[in-house]
């Protein structure tokens, strides 16, 4: 597990672990030695960026590094928070070289008149926003949907010109000519030399994030020479037909509109950095995404039996081993990160990959689970204004690659060798992945209607979260106190189960009626191949307890998704307070036994109608001895909450789940403790059916595209999204489960759920779209 506490020095210094090295910081603060050793382009960064800074992410997140002159970032939120303010944190950086080239070399690109300039990649505000909303409209989705036949053909040609081989090199073979040939198409840009077009490509993320030495230089300059010449040469054509398909026969006629948005000389540029974007990384996502898929057989065979888990299969490769591993900013004016100095003019090395494995966010983050439930939190497009605008094409490629090859060679299998990357600090895929199959096997051979089998469209844009279920069996059933069953889930195969932590909840379907129902896991979080749940059965629900009492035996299936944490224990208390009423044990119970296991100094309150009805009541007193306190009404027992709260204590935190009148209780009695000592969990929503009569409407503005939507008022904020096709998770829709959340970047929020604590609430940064709205007039949304 991460360490989820590093302390800061007091000065704003990072926090650098001994070995110390000789050199400082520009603030003067010292360097670790592992600091000052950091290469970016040594193999070890290049083999696994996020592996190579776990030190980092785990120990010393913000660091300093001599040698590169940057500051170097590993924690998710630390980076978003980066993303998210583009004034302080300027992306003009973004396509400087990082290795300065010599005089020769820049001779060389003066002698081609290279003059590379701003992009959508490294543009500042106020230029950037307008520029970037005038030029989307090819990214949307159903600009997108025309591609989807073209990027069908090519790939199933190009798997035809190696299915009978028994081995290819899938790079040369395929993955680099065919994003390639896609997007030149989707630029309008008529297909030219596909091994030239590739060595200027290569010779660009050379240039610009590499580090090539002196001798090379010269050599590199002369390529992005080249392919600066051409891109001018194949402009100047396209302007004479501007009214030609594509995305920058699109911008020339937006140029011919706006041309104080979108200048003539930015085109030349935009054209450059377009070729390279737009196929690129698509190119080194897709190999990535196989090698990572083929090294997990289990999962490999899993979606070709089943092609509707591919799209959550590409979004987790994105997050596990994306194409991107790092971008960088320079910072404007004085601020801090994380706690760390950094003065204005500080260059950023932002390093998304080890984002993408942060264990605060990502729970069990180096586990490979294509049914992840968040694994389109992954920064590995980027976030925010600046967040990469061909995402969605680069899904569908994706997808399609990865369907192709599983119909048709799912014996396919990684061969024997040693992946090699072009060294750089940015972008990463293997330069070559040679696989091997037995053609005999090929299912085609048997079944050569398999060839003529329509595909399901293509779905454009992040999975559906709805969809991310796994299927668990019950291993065991049996009562746990009266009117409650305890159930322990498992994989059919045995297989591990993704880690989760005291507070987590799991989703399960009840079966074809449409009931999904929230369960807090309530065993032990160190046994990773069992989850165990405990069911209430309520004779006044809405169903969904009652089915699970009726069906869930030992050996049914259940559908399931998660975990999920929404009320997670903090390990760094130095004591905690655990307070629970009837089933409302369940998560306490999974946070009393880790604060026992971590020496966490705790005490249990445990509140029940009679102790044949309390669950888990033997395992606790056995788990707990005197630490437990036990409420037995029929006893005539009663928790005296205002009395045990009575006085607060320094550095304790209250954690409480139970029935609305005990948390009412919880909440008065300790009103004078610390601010947000004490976290609940709800069992019931008091959100009531929207009144249209009693609401208002408002508008909310998407911050990253610009888009403004109406909200009625017999309308939510959740609704009127989706029926912009913003997909966006919910599953309770009641205020209960955390799931629908939403950043807010402006306007008052009318709070209305019983996930947030009193000081999220006031600070006015988030709000769950399902049941919260606008006080008046405008909401802004970090969407």
């Amino acid at each position: 597990m991460a360490e989820t506490n590093t302390p800061q020095h007091p000065s704003g210094c990072p926090y650098a672990h001994p070995p110390l090295s000789a050199q400082t910081t520009p603030t003067g603060c010292p360097v670790s030695q592992r600091a000052a050793d950091f290469d970016p382009f040594s193999d070890g960064y290049q083999q696994d960026p996020p592996d190579y800074v776990r030190w980092a992410r785990e120990r010393e997140p913000i660091f300093y590094n001599p040698a590169l002159g940057y500051w170097v970032i590993t924690r998710f939120d630390d980076i978003k928070a980066v993303f998210r303010d583009n004034i302080t944190f300027s992306p003009s950086i973004a396509l400087e070289k990082i290795t300065p080239t010599g005089d020769e070399a820049n001779a060389v690109l003066a002698s081609y008149d290279y003059g590379m300039s701003r992009t959508l990649v490294n543009e500042d505000e106020p230029a950037h926003m307008p520029r970037r909303r005038l030029l989307m409209e090819p990214f949307t989705p159903p600009a997108l949907a025309h591609h989807e036949p073209m990027v069908r053909r090519l790939a199933r040609e190009y798997v035809d010109r190696f299915v009978n081989d028994g081995r290819a090199d899938l790079v040369d073979q395929m993955l680099w000519e065919v994003p390639l040939t896609v997007a030149l198409h989707f630029l309008g840009v008529p297909e030219e030399d596909m091994d030239t077009l590739r060595k200027y490509s290569i010779a660009h993320t050379v240039n610009t994030w590499g580090r090539p030495k002196p001798e090379e230089q010269v050599a590199v300059a002369h390529a992005v020479g080249n392919f600066w010449q051409f891109a001018g040469k194949v402009l100047a054509k396209m302007r004479e037909n501007p009214e030609a398909g594509g995305w920058m026969p699109y911008g020339i006629r937006k140029q011919m509109e706006q041309p104080d948005v979108v200048p003539d000389s930015y085109l030349h540029s935009m054209m450059m950095a377009g070729i390279v974007a737009a196929h690129e990384t698509t190119a080194n996502a897709t190999a990535n995404a196989l090698k990572l898929l083929l090294q997990h057989p289990d999962t490999w065979r899993e979606i070709c039996e089943d092609p509707s888990l591919i799209p959550g299969a590409v979004e987790e490769c994105l997050r596990h081993n994306g194409s991107v591993a790092a971008w960088r900013r320079l910072v404007t004016q004085d601020t801090q990160v994380g706690g760390v100095d950094l003065p204005a003019g500080s260059k950023l090395l932002i390093v998304t990959s080890s984002a993408n494995h942060d264990e605060r966010h990502f729970a069990d983050a180096d586990l490979f689970d294509i049914r992840r439930e968040n694994s389109s939190d992954h920064l590995t497009f980027g976030f925010g204004s600046h967040q990469c605008m061909g995402k969605n094409l680069a899904r569908m490629e994706m997808q399609i690659f990865i369907e192709e090859l599983t119909r048709r060679l799912p014996h396919m299998r990684l061969a024997e060798q040693r992946f090699t990357y072009v060294p750089n600090t940015s972008f990463r895929g293997p330069e070559h992945l040679w696989v091997e199959w037995d053609p005999a096997q090929n299912p085609e051979r048997a079944q050569p209607e398999l060839l003529h089998k329509a595909p399901a469209p293509v779905r454009i844009g992040e999975p559906s979260r709805h969809t991310l279920h796994r299927t668990l069996q019950v291993s065991e059933a049996k009562p746990a106190a009266a009117g409650i069953t305890r159930l322990r889930l498992s994989a059919p195969d045995g297989r591990e189960l993704p880690r989760w932590t005291p507070g987590s909840h799991i989703d399960v379907e009840c079966g074809d009626t449409g009931i999904s129902r929230q369960y807090s896991l309530c065993g032990d979080p160190g046994d990773t191949r069992h989850y165990e749940i405990a069911v209430l059965r309520e004779q006044e629900g809405r169903g969904g307890s009652e089915w699970m009492h009726q069906h869930a035996q030992a050996g049914t299936t259940l559908k399931i998704r998660g975990p999920r944490n929404h009320f997670a224990f903090d390990e760094t208390a130095s004591r905690a307070i655990f307070v629970a009423g009837g089933i409302g044990i369940t998560p306490v119970s999974a946070m009393a036994r880790r604060a026992k296991a971590l020496g966490i100094d705790y005490e249990l309150h445990y509140s029940g109608a009679s102790r044949r009805t309390m669950a888990l009541l033997e395992e606790l007193q056995a788990l707990h001895g005197d630490r437990l306190k036990v409420y037995a009404k029929d006893e005539g027992q009663r928790n005296d909450l205002a009395a045990l709260l009575a006085t607060p204590q320094p550095g304790a935190q209250i954690y409480a789940c139970g029935p609305a009148r005990m948390i009412e209780a919880l909440e008065k009695a300790s009103a004078h403790w610390p601010q947000d000592a004490l976290r609940v969990e709800h069992f019931v929503s008091n959100v009531g059916t929207l009144d249209p009569s009693k609401e208002h409407a408002f508008e909310v503005e998407l911050k990253a595209s610009g888009m403004v939507l109406p909200v009625r008022a017999d309308q939510t904020l959740l609704s009127a999204l989706r029926a912009a096709n913003i997909d966006m998770e919910s599953d309770c829709e009641e205020g209960l489960c955390g799931s629908c959340e939403v950043r807010v970047l402006g306007g008052e929020i009318d709070h209305r759920d019983l996930v947030l604590t009193r000081a999220e609430r006031e600070a006015g940064g988030k709000m769950m779209s399902c049941c919260s709205r606008a006080k008046a007039g405008r909401l802004v949304v970090d969407l």
